[in-house]
């Protein structure tokens, strides 16, 4: 058993159209369709564009010559 994602194209008359890759042989093989009920085109309308992410900035200054974040720096013999 293969499990494919693919977009397929439905025509008015129920048909379905796919694209599925070269590895698959010919003939006819038993398959197992999942419909997502908005068509992607819909789905394209509806996303709006949204302006980008604001994080602030906050400059402190350079970073002390001897600062260590090492972790047995920072906590020192906490927890030990």
């Amino acid at each position: 058993m293969k499990s494919i994602e693919t977009i397929a194209t439905v025509t008015k008359d129920g048909k379905i159209t796919a694209q599925l890759p070269l590895d698959i042989p010919e003939g006819e093989h038993q398959v197992i369709i999942v419909i997502d009920e908005k068509p992607l085109a819909e789905k394209a309308e509806s996303k709006e564009k949204r302006p980008p992410l604001n994080f602030p900035v906050h400059n402190y200054g350079p970073w002390p010559e001897n600062l260590s974040l090492r972790r047995e720096d920072m906590y020192g013999d906490w927890g030990r």
